[in-house]
Parts: structure tokens; C-alpha cells; sequence
């Protein structure tokens, strides 16, 4: 998977760069690469969000999340509505219940 230095990046990135009058360096990832692509994106989304503990952070997670589902071929609104069953199902974690031993 890729070069050293090389990380998944938002679709408008390039575009971003561009604005700001530097030519960025980028490829399209291959088919096979790109679940693996997205898996390390995914850890390193969470990773800022637990390193800071910034909320923002959490909508580079689940817009991660949201293209892992569509690599699965599932749709956001799928995606919720699986969420919402097992909410459904086992709950949520609003209620700060801990499990001990």
C-alpha cells in the first residue's frame, strides 16, 4: 500500500492546495488499496480525537466511517439504520453503565 509519506486525504484537498498556490502531489489509489487506505485513515482520525479530545474530530471520523460503509456498499442511511438496531436491541451507551469483573 503506497509510499512512505503517503495518506488518504479528502476529496477537495488537491483542489485546497492548489488555492493556495502550491501544486500538490497526488495519485488514486488502487481499488485493492483503498479498504486499507481508509482503515488508516480511521486510526488516525480517532487517534486525533483521543489525543485532543476535540468534538470536531469526530466528523472527519464518521466521514471515514461513512466511505468504509459505502466501500461495503452500504449507504449512510443504512448504515444509521444498523446502528439503530442494535441501539435498539442492546442500547446505547448514554447510560454510563460499566461492566466490572
Amino acid at each position: 500500500m503506497g509510499q512512505v509519506g503517503e495518506k488518504l486525504v479528502r476529496d477537495r484537498i488537491p483542489e485546497i492546495i492548489r488555492g493556495s498556490g502550491r501544486v500538490p502531489d497526488v495519485r488514486t489509489a488502487s481499488v485493492d488499496e483503498y479498504a486499507a487506505l481508509l482503515r488508516a485513515k480511521l486510526r488516525e482520525e480517532v487517534d486525533e480525537y483521543l489525543a485532543d479530545g476535540d468534538p470536531a474530530e469526530l466528523a472527519d471520523v464518521l466521514e471515514v466511517l461513512h466511505a468504509l460503509a459505502g466501500w461495503h456498499g452500504m449507504s449512510p442511511d443504512e448504515l444509521e439504520d444498523a446502528r439503530a438496531a442494535k441501539a435498539s436491541e442492546r442500547g446505547g451507551f448514554g447510560g454510563r453503565v460499566v461492566l466490572r469483573g
